[in-house]
């Protein structure tokens, strides 16, 4: 039986199925299985399913009724558990695909280092191919809580991860979320080993037709995600991962502020809730972050902090003065208009 199980959850993608696909079965690392679950597409994805069933022994197909992502992933884990002595489990979007040494370097770093889960960096890509030379690469960190800290994307999602089997056996992806991923991944990086490859071997395709590019309300269960997480990280002592997630969790909500703002008056009231529960937030946590954390949050996070609005870029500002000195924020000053602007 196959070392590596892959599921790829399948839905109305039938643009993309192939590239997906094809990506895994051109893998340098050939002793896998590749598990496509149809949750019940309503275009032609169901029938190139099979016909890569024909073609391929190492494909596997699974039909079933629709039950959005979580369930599609659920229902491979399942399958691998009753019919498959594979070892490792790994999880590929139908939309993204992976470089050719994603297996091969994933699976040799895991059992050279023995750890239970190997995790890569990622690319995100509207649909260009890049090539990505993938030599024999050392790991770039071991640690959960500095990975969490300084590639949250990384560490937060299921793809771009090579799991050891035996992980999942009593862990399920939460049904009826979006940001599914972010209310399990976490808890399994922070008590498992683990490695991190800083090089992008998964290509993560930004589709705005996607369940991920278009805004609903759905999508603010990403902050009570971002609240288990924060309980958990106290609970368990990992004080620098809490003061992130803190910022983190501050910053999701000028996030969405923003999204809402875009589609006004529809959620009026709503928008006026979040804008009401960030201050709460700002309250009930501002003696937590008031150590270096808001630095660091700002040095990693520069991306994400574009998109905030000026009272929160505020709030981080004043952080980071308060800790390290008008002197320092005046010679960064530069850097931080950068990224504020």
């Amino acid at each position: 039986m196959p070392k590596i199980s892959v599921i790829v959850p399948v839905y109305n993608v039938e643009k993309y199925l192939n590239r997906c696909v094809d990506s895994i079965l051109n893998q340098t690392f050939t002793d896998f299985e590749c598990i496509l679950v149809d949750d019940g597409s309503p275009d032609n994805c169901p029938k190139l399913c099979d016909e890569y069933a024909k073609k391929d022994k190492r494909i596997k197909v699974i039909h079933k009724q629709n039950g959005g992502l979580s369930d599609a992933r659920n229902a491979g884990i399942d399958w691998v558990f009753k019919n498959s002595d594979s070892e490792w489990i790994s999880f590929v979007d139908s939309d993204d695909w992976i470089h050719s040494r994603y297996l091969a370097l994933l699976f040799e770093k895991a059992t050279e280092y023995n750890v239970d889960i190997s995790i890569c960096g990622y690319l995100r890509t509207s649909g260009e191919s890049y090539n990505i030379d993938a030599p024999d690469i050392n790991p770039d960190c071991f640690n959960p809580e500095l990975l969490w800290c300084e590639n949250l994307g990384n560490a937060i999602v299921a793809c771009g991860k090579l799991f050891k089997k035996s992980i999942w056996s009593k862990t399920r992806f939460p049904l009826g979320k979006l940001h599914e991923d972010e209310f399990v991944i976490y808890k399994l990086i922070f008590t498992n080993k683990i490695l991190f490859l800083n090089t992008g071997l998964y290509f993560y395709f930004v589709n705005t037709n996607s369940i991920t590019g278009v805004w609903s309300p759905e999508r603010l269960s990403v902050l009570d995600a971002r609240k288990e997480q924060i309980a958990f990280f106290k609970e368990n002592g990992f004080n620098l991962a809490y003061k992130t997630t803190i910022l983190d969790y501050i910053h999701r909500y000028s996030v969405a502020i923003r999204e809402i703002d875009r589609v006004l008056p529809k959620y009026r009231d709503l928008y006026k809730q979040l804008k009401r529960k960030q201050k709460q937030a700002i309250k009930k946590y501002e003696s937590e972050v008031t150590l270096p954390y808001a630095s660091i949050y700002i040095e990693n996070f520069a991306e994400g902090i574009q998109g905030m609005n000026l009272f929160s870029k505020l709030i981080l500002i004043i952080l980071y003065i308060k800790q390290f000195g008008i002197s320092r924020a005046i010679k960064k000053g530069v850097n931080l208009l950068t990224k504020f602007n």
